[in-house]
């Protein structure tokens, strides 16, 4: 098969090259090339989606047989995928789980469930999927929708509950305390995106995924502390955790805290069972522990980890919360 990704060395994208060309397609990658390398055997092209006129002419003089879009944030970008795509007999649009919210009505969370997507990431993304939708319906654009929870590799990076932060793995390294979010029993999916590529193409090479949506997530879950405490296994220093309450963290400061607020401080967790079912394909295979080692390896060759000694936040917010009493001690 001949397959466009929109991306291709993105955090997700890079493993789904990899898998496209173990299994035999003829793999190219449509992006601004300002960003990672593509591997042997792999066509590039060098655009920007966002002129629409040259992409989608360019797009539809290529008549891929499928593509992958990475990229597509909002409607408008939805739009121009359908005018760039008509030919394609396979669609994969790289959607979110936080189309859903955080206001769930039922657990494991099922992609039948109302979308209450809250923060303009989550609401862009509903208003590209209703267009895939749409299409589908309206005219059987070959549409089907991916919705990844946290997938995490070397390019991303180990997140963690409480900000977009690596800090904490160094004072993991040097015993110092870390702040979770309540008591840090939020439940969480995380995936290797090794396996989540599995999904994408497994998706893109199954016509009985045209139409549908599906969950990217494992069967399991973790809770936060059980995450961090991973962690600290594999750095091999245990620290306490200290919890401070979700309102007072976005309180002192809301931005800096932005992703708990947004989805980390919540209990997530989202059915596998449909996307077990139609692509046997994805079959997660990487244990947290296993998956976790790789990107700590990685993020430590890279030098990507902060020294903590240079970053006072968190000492700062322990030390105020302790003052006022206002923490939950975690051994």
């Amino acid at each position: 098969m001949r397959v466009v990704i929109i991306g291709g060395t993105g955090n997700i994208s890079t493993s789904i090259v990899r898998v496209l060309l173990e299994k035999g397609h003829d793999v190219t990658c449509f992006n601004r090339g300002k960003s990672g390398t593509l591997p042997e055997g792999v066509r590039q092209i060098i655009g920007d989606r966002y002129d629409r006129e040259s992409f989608e002419k360019t797009m539809q003089a290529e008549k891929f047989d499928g593509a992958i879009d990475m990229i597509c944030f909002n409607a408008e970008d939805a739009e121009s995928d359908v005018r760039a795509f008509q030919s394609v007999g396979h669609f994969v649009f790289c959607s979110t789980t936080c189309t859903y919210g955080v206001d769930y009505d039922w657990l494991p969370t099922t992609e039948d469930h109302p979308q209450r997507a809250f923060t303009s990431y989550g609401k862009n993304k509903v208003t590209a999927e209703r267009v895939f939708l749409r299409e589908y319906y309206a005219s059987g654009f070959p549409a089907v929708i991916i919705r990844p929870s946290t997938t995490y590799g070397n390019k991303l990076g180990l997140l963690r509950q409480i900000a977009w932060d690596y800090s904490w793995l160094d004072r993991i390294r040097k015993g110092k305390p870390i702040l979770v979010s309540g008591d840090g029993k939020a439940i969480h999916q995380f995936l290797h995106v090794d396996d989540a590529a599995y999904g994408f193409v497994g998706a893109l090479e199954r016509d009985n995924c045209i139409g549908q949506a599906y969950n990217l997530v494992r069967d399991d879950f973790y809770q936060f502390d059980t995450y961090h405490r991973t962690a600290m296994e594999i750095i091999g220093r245990e620290v306490p955790m200290i919890g401070i309450p979700l309102d007072t963290l976005t309180a002192i400061d809301v931005k800096r805290f932005q992703i708990c607020f947004d989805e980390f401080a919540f209990n997530d967790y989202y059915s596998s069972a449909k996307i077990y079912r139609d692509i046997p394909e994805f079959r997660p295979k990487i244990s947290l522990k296993e998956g976790m080692t790789m990107v700590l390896d990685s993020m430590e060759r890279d030098g990507r980890i902060p020294n903590s000694d240079d970053i006072r936040w968190e000492d700062d917010l322990i030390e105020l919360s302790m003052k006022l009493r206002d923490y939950k001690f975690i051994g």
